[in-house]
């Protein structure tokens, strides 16, 4: 046991006693140093199952153990493939196949085939329109709707035709499970009970071995993944409510790699000789959201329901200044629901686009009936009411942090306009609760400060406006026939004109609307230690849609320089 391995070990309890995860000071998951070859990785997440079909949250770690079949990483870099290394689909534009790796195994040994990719199709097409239908998690009915039929035509071969055309075959991100394990399981356990309890059984190059909710994942490499063991011996995904013992956690060497920084930390961490950082656009949407329910749920005011009053706040919210001070230059300024990164769909709406003007905010206001009738610098409802709004916030699981900032910068512009607010700040597990359908529990606030991570697919582009989502995506609550109708024909739209313009009507249509403003959208910031491993990624130091690099990653070699001579 070398000096390295004793002050690592001292520095990870040091960084421990002052963080959100003092039961790690009794486990042996973080006891190590470079020389145990086990990588140790952090985020703010807050995975509460290993069970996609019961769970949004999960995607990290459950993604680094199950391979989608195509997703997004296969369709961006030609050296990264999921459970299908090659597809193809016919002239009618409906007959997909796809062809799954020869010889591939589950991480038990067992044949992993095309037969298990249909399981996992299927499994989720045959609980639609049940009482358990399987549409509260990662693994969800969306979409499946346009699907004809599902089939393995052979070990290799797996074939999905749709009744109408639709790309929804490969932008779909269904985590391909084993049909041995779960061929068992029930639709109504799979959705609620069913924890999936570690050792997980997988394709993907890292396995769950164990988790502990609120704390940790302990990974193993996987035997039989497809190019090999992987090298390294294992990793430890640690989960953090706060950005402050990930910082620390680099700093100290405790961590390998960490994301979900704050831009203060990052432009300290960028000065350490021992550390490379990065940055990246994501497809994270920040977001100021109107509470628009009626009835249960529904917030303090009726003005919520006024997209003359949503419309007006608008002009109060600066996206630049929002950058410029609160994200320091880290993220773009928010347009419409399109995120830049999703090129092909992207507008900055400029001929309806609002501009930064409090005079403007306060006339449209008073034009629609908003006033501050009695000289208290409050404006009234049109039941003469005072607006005192709720706004709560907070970080979701897997999304990267929301500078308070930037909350404090939205409360004062709205005070300044005779908008009084009051600032809940919750955890991530309160903030689900807070948000959810109304008809579970949720609601009851008037303004919420969150984000949407999803695929650059134009159906996830606009799944915040989507009715059949009020409380898991679409958090305002907000409905409109016809945006539904235009999310509906995006789903069977291949031809990428055609999508393109009905993106664009929907995306205008809810702009107009308002029951969002969308406030950003942030680069990630991330950083990793120079000193224990090499084949980090450059431009994406660890991909954010799959398990990219911990397939090739490799113990830092002393050739490379980077390597610890200790």
């Amino acid at each position: 046991m070398n000096e390295w391995s004793l002050s690592r070990r001292s520095m990870v309890k040091a960084m421990l006693l002052g963080s959100a995860a003092p039961w790690l000071l009794n486990s042996t998951a973080l006891a190590g140093s470079c020389e145990d070859h086990v990588v140790r990785v952090a985020g703010i997440f807050a995975p509460d199952t290993m069970n996609p079909f019961a769970s949004w949250n999960s995607f990290w770690p459950t993604s680094m153990t199950y391979d989608m079949l195509v997703g997004v990483d296969p369709q961006r870099h030609s050296d990264r493939r999921g459970f299908a290394r090659e597809w193809s689909v016919a002239d009618d534009n409906v007959t997909w196949t796809f062809k799954i790796w020869p010889g591939m195994k589950w991480s038990d040994g067992q044949p992993a085939t095309a037969a298990d990719a249909a399981f996992t199709y299927n499994y989720l097409r045959e609980s639609i329109g049940t009482p358990n239908e399987l549409n509260v998690g990662w693994n969800n009915t969306s979409g499946f709707e346009n699907v004809e039929s599902v089939k393995a035509l052979d070990d290799e071969t797996l074939q999905i035709v749709t009744k109408l055309p639709t790309r929804w075959p490969i932008d779909n991100f269904t985590l391909i499970v084993p049909a041995h394990i779960w061929k068992g399981v029930s639709h109504a356990d799979a959705r609620s009970t069913f924890r999936n309890d570690p050792p997980l059984v997988g394709t993907g190059p890292m396995i769950v071995q164990e988790f502990q909710q609120g704390q940790f994942a302990h990974f193993r490499p996987n035997p039989e993944f497809r190019t090999g063991q992987p090298a390294t011996a294992g990793m430890i995904m640690t989960f953090f409510n706060a950005a402050d013992p990930i910082a620390q956690g680099l700093k100290s060497g405790s961590l390998d790699y960490g994301l979900s920084l704050t831009v203060a930390q990052w432009d300290n961490l960028s000065k350490d000789p021992d550390i490379v950082v990065g940055q990246a656009r994501t497809e994270q949407r920040n977001y100021l959201a109107f509470n628009t329910a009626s009835g249960d749920g529904a917030g303090s005011t009726k003005a919520l329901h006024d997209p003359a009053f949503r419309d007006a706040i608008g002009y109060a919210i600066d996206q630049k200044t929002l950058v410029d001070r609160a994200f320091r230059g880290h993220a773009d300024p928010g347009v419409g629901l399109v995120v830049p990164l999703a090129t092909d769909y992207y507008s900055d709406l400029s001929n309806i686009r609002r501009r930064f003007d409090l005079a403007e905010a306060g006339r449209r206001l008073d034009a629609t009936g908003y006033r501050d009738t009695n000289g208290d610098g409050i404006r009234e409802d049109k039941d003469g009411k005072s607006i005192q709004l709720e706004l709560i916030t907070g970080t979701g699981s897997g999304s990267l942090e929301i500078p308070l900032a930037a909350v404090q910068l939205i409360s004062g512009w709205l005070g300044q306009i005779g908008i009084s607010v009051s600032v809940t700040q919750l955890d991530s597990g309160a903030l689900g609760a807070r948000t959810a359908p109304p008809a579970n529990g949720g609601g009851g606030w008037d303004l919420y400060i969150g984000a949407s991570w999803l695929s650059p697919a134009p159906h996830d582009l606009l799944d915040m406006g989507s009715s059949k989502l009020i409380g898991t995506r679409n958090r305002a609550y907000w409905t409109n026939e016809k945006f539904d109708e235009l999310l509906s024909e995006v789903d069977v739209t291949v031809d990428l004109k055609k999508s393109q313009e009905l993106v664009d009507q929907a995306v205008r249509l809810i702009y107009t609307e308002a029951p969002y403003i969308v406030l950003c959208y942030p680069f990630v910031l991330e950083a990793r230690r120079k000193d224990c491993f090499e084949g980090w990624g450059t431009q994406d130091i660890m991909s954010m849609w799959g398990y990219y690099p911990f397939d090739r990653l490799k113990p830092a070699s002393l050739s490379t320089g980077e390597g610890k001579v200790e």
